[in-house]
């Protein structure tokens, strides 16, 4: 079974599809002209257009929801997978894949909120919604609903509780089952009061566990100010072997850069349009270009706070795919979140370990929060009766039950089978996307000449006439 898995994993997280998500990022940027830099004010400036309603929720706190889903153990235990099997080299092109795929998270949440509807008294949408309504293909759209149920909804949760178990073990010594029983009874006082209580609940954690993570980050990177060229040269020279000890593994570096870069930020994976359906705006292309920042805010930011962290202190081992270490500068130390804790340890014993385990319960913590909306929302798609809320409180109790699960387990089949489903969802998504695409280029016009008149942008469907787009027929 193993070995049917570790093959259906290779299939999916080929080369085929690293190269995909970034041609797919550099398309969009071209076709866009590239939108995540020329609107990069216009992102900043809708991110606090605090419009609400019963039904939706305002763009701060769906980019909030969407960062709650971005930033999680990827930003902590992925940077250090990235490093110990890329290089540092990987880092580069973990940017990278954040400014490509910026473009495509803005074409993804502008399509969530084009086919989002009104459902259950709340507004639901993501790509199931989208590719149904946009592509008029049942099929595609099941599968996609499906694999994410089953990804986010049951595979996920465990890998990002075991993270936190393992964290908070080693810092505080507390016993597994303890932290289990903790995330199980708080997670569960959230996720029953819905996407409003969600979305509260992220409005208020996200920016202060990121804020703190990069303060944290920035007195590192104060103390190690006369390293900076150093580590960044190391970093671009890594990326394009150009260095002597990394040349080597410059292909791994940019399937790990990648791989990872999109675990993190889920730039075109499909799970980002959910929380953008949900929010409540005159006109879609508003919500697209919030989302598109919210790509910067995890990579840019809190993985590179994490990375250069790691770089900083060289508190890191790189692996030889020929066998052995090209780096081990932590003798018998797994890769993953230790790196970092190391990396603060450095500089701060007392603190090190137990603020990076805090920081990972955050992160973790609102990353499964996210994952419960995602797959809620899911359901309700394929369930178009009271049904429904008996799958919901399924869907409950089972993300529950893997959350107290994977806190006393180790994972490794957890996280092998999770990427399968985060892979399968981006395969389905980006090639959605590309079909859809055409649709969004009409709006973007749209919505610049409404710019250009002095206007504050609001879409009206009756120009143009997309079919299958009630809830803008509406308007």
């Amino acid at each position: 079974m193993e070995l049917l898995i570790e093959k259906i994993y290779n299939v999916v997280w080929s080369d085929v599809l690293v190269f995909l998500c970034l041609l797919t990022g550099v398309y969009f940027s071209i076709r866009f002209k590239m939108p995540q830099i020329t609107y990069l004010r216009q992102m900043v400036l809708l991110l606090f257009k605090n419009n609400a309603s019963d039904k939706g929720i305002t763009s701060f706190q769906a980019f909030s929801l969407a960062i709650s889903g971005r930033v999680g153990t990827g930003n902590i235990a992925g940077v250090a997978t990235a490093i110990a099997m890329g290089g540092p080299g990987a880092v580069f092109w973990m940017w990278a894949i954040a400014f490509l795929g910026s473009a495509s998270a803005i074409v993804e949440a502008t399509l969530g909120q084009m086919y989002k509807v009104e459902k259950d008294g709340q507004y639901r949408g993501g790509p199931a919604f989208y590719i149904l309504r946009g592509l008029n293909n049942k099929a595609f759209a099941w599968a996609f609903a499906i694999v994410t149920i089953i990804s986010t909804g049951f595979l996920l949760p465990s890998v990002q509780s075991n993270s936190i178990s393992v964290a908070v073990k080693s810092a505080f010594d507390i016993p597994l089952y303890y932290t289990g029983i903790g995330l199980a009874v708080l997670l569960g006082i959230i996720i029953i009061g819905g996407v409003k209580r969600i979305s509260r609940v992220a409005e208020y954690v996200v920016p202060f566990m990121a804020g703190s993570y990069i303060l944290m980050s920035l007195i590192i990177i104060a103390i190690n100010i006369h390293q900076v060229p150093a580590v960044f040269s190391l970093i671009f020279s890594s990326a394009f072997s150009l260095d002597a000890t990394f040349g080597g593994i410059v292909g791994l570096a940019i399937s790990w850069g990648v791989k990872r870069g999109i675990y993190s930020n889920e730039a075109g994976q499909g799970t980002a349009p959910h929380a953008a359906a949900a929010a409540e705006v005159s006109h879609p292309v508003k919500q697209g270009l919030v989302q598109g920042f919210s790509v910067y805010v995890d990579t840019l930011f809190v993985c590179t706070a994490t990375a250069l962290m790691i770089l900083f202190t060289g508190q890191y081992n790189v692996v030889n795919p020929k066998g052995g270490f090209l780096v081990e500068n932590l003798p018998q130390v797994e890769m993953g979140p230790e790196f970092t804790q190391f990396a603060v340890s450095q500089h701060f014993p007392l603190l090190g370990s137990g603020f990076v385990a805090i920081a990972l319960t955050f992160f973790a913590f609102t990353t499964i929060m996210a994952y419960y909306y995602i797959a809620e929302s899911n359901i309700s798609f394929v369930m178009r009766n009271n049904k429904s809320k008996l799958l919901i409180w399924s869907l409950r109790i089972i993300i529950l039950f893997s959350t107290f699960i994977g806190c006393m387990t180790t994972a490794k089949t957890a996280w092998v089978l999770g990427d399968i489903g985060v892979g399968l969802m981006a395969w389905l998504n980006l090639i959605a996307i590309l079909l859809l695409h055409k649709k969004v280029v009409v709006l973007f016009k749209d919505y610049n000449e409404q710019l250009k008149a002095g206007k504050d942008p609001v879409f009206d469907n009756s120009k143009y006439n997309f079919p299958n787009m009630q809830f803008w027929n509406k308007k």
